[in-house]
């Protein structure tokens, strides 16, 4: 018997920008194959022009409180400020203001730029730090709100009606790929069921995907693919947004971290990895490939799609004419027969697949 990576034989897809590589590596070291399909790319800090006119006006302003959200972006915020010359007068403007910071890495950001947080919440969470402005009193008061790559409606909307002047400082803008088409392939090998997990770790990497998926007439396919087979893991609720407005289902790590999504998406795979038992074999579907006795088993994407079809139903017969369905891009009966063909051959024959004459293919599932 080798020795198997949990994630061997699965195969994830990754349309993050930043810290893509990181989230890569942590499933590759478990065995998995990545695919990338950027989904959003990052607009440079110094060429950031809102950035620019948000600062300016921050610097011009009697600011009461500072929320800063993430530690890369308020580092990234100072650091873009020096850059135009205006560092010293952002951290004097700061110094002088209430500094809230959502959780340890905006503390630690904070403290490294020679600031002290006033408040940071236990749960580091902005609904607790947005309670916390509510109960100190809003009304004609001056926040700036650091923003990292996405808005924050809710929190922001709730301070204006609460009565306070809200700045909003978009640190790290995201927009479309530069290069859509590594997306564009990505989202076709979801649809031919050679990618099993798409981790996503932000909301607008998922609003892109679903847009070019709008635009090329793959919405509704993708939306299916998504809802049924494929592991759709979200760092957190807010990233999920556009995927629960269309009923897609998505598990999330109770942290929203890196760290912690690489594991939800490793334990969600490995639970919904089928085993069973069949002509005296104990078989373990991975994604794209099987593991037979403890052994290694290459399964190519056709026998495999047809291998998973009958695994949903074990020892049920299922006919030619519903496996075709199941052939990546669709086929004919005589396609079913040359890839059943082939998987016994990668299952090392042992009557794993049966022949029901005139009526299609089983497992030979063990009672």
């Amino acid at each position: 018997m080798t020795d198997v990576l949990p994630l061997a034989g699965f195969v994830v897809g990754i349309t993050a920008a930043r810290r893509a590589e990181e989230l890569g590596a942590l499933l590759v070291r478990k065995g998995a194959e990545i695919r990338y399909g950027p989904a959003i790319r990052i607009v440079p800090l110094a060429d950031d022009t809102e950035l620019h006119e948000a600062t300016l006006r921050l610097l011009k302003s009697s600011v009461d409180s500072v929320v800063a959200t993430t530690g890369i972006g308020f580092r990234g915020w100072v650091e873009a400020a020096e850059g135009w010359g205006l560092g010293e007068a952002l951290l004097e403007c700061l110094s002088h203001s209430a500094l809230l910071a959502r959780g340890p890495k905006a503390t630690g950001a904070l403290r490294a730029a020679g600031l002290s947080e006033d408040y940071s919440p236990a749960s580091e969470s902005n609904a607790e730090v947005l309670e916390h402005l509510l109960e100190s009193g809003v009304n004609g008061q001056s926040i700036a709100v650091q923003l990292h790559g996405e808005p924050l409606p809710y929190f922001v909307d709730t301070l204006r009606a609460a009565g306070a002047e809200v700045i909003e400082i978009p640190v790290y803008r995201w927009v479309g790929p530069a290069d859509p088409a590594p997306l564009d392939r990505l989202l076709d090998a979801v649809l031919d069921g050679t990618v099993d997990a798409l981790p996503f770790t932000s909301a607008p990497a998922v609003a892109s995907a679903l847009a070019m998926a709008r635009r090329t007439g793959r919405l509704s396919a993708l939306v299916d693919a998504l809802s049924s087979r494929v592991v759709v893991a979200c760092v957190g609720p807010i990233t999920a947004g556009p995927l629960a407005a269309l009923g897609v289902p998505t598990v999330q790590p109770q942290r929203s971290r890196i760290g912690a999504l690489a594991r939800t998406v490793s334990e969600a795979l490995v639970s919904r990895s089928p085993r069973l038992s069949a002509a005296g074999h104990a078989i373990e579907l991975r994604g794209q490939a099987a593991i037979v006795d403890g052994e290694w088993c290459d399964v190519a994407p056709a026998p495999m799609a047809l291998l998973r079809a009958l695994a949903r139903s074990p020892g049920r017969v299922v006919s030619r004419r519903e496996l075709c369905s199941s052939l990546p891009g669709g086929g004919e009966e005589h396609a079913v027969e040359t890839a059943i063909g082939r998987l016994r051959t990668s299952l090392g024959g042992g009557g794993v697949v049966q022949t029901v004459v005139k009526r299609g293919y089983r497992l030979a599932v063990d009672s």
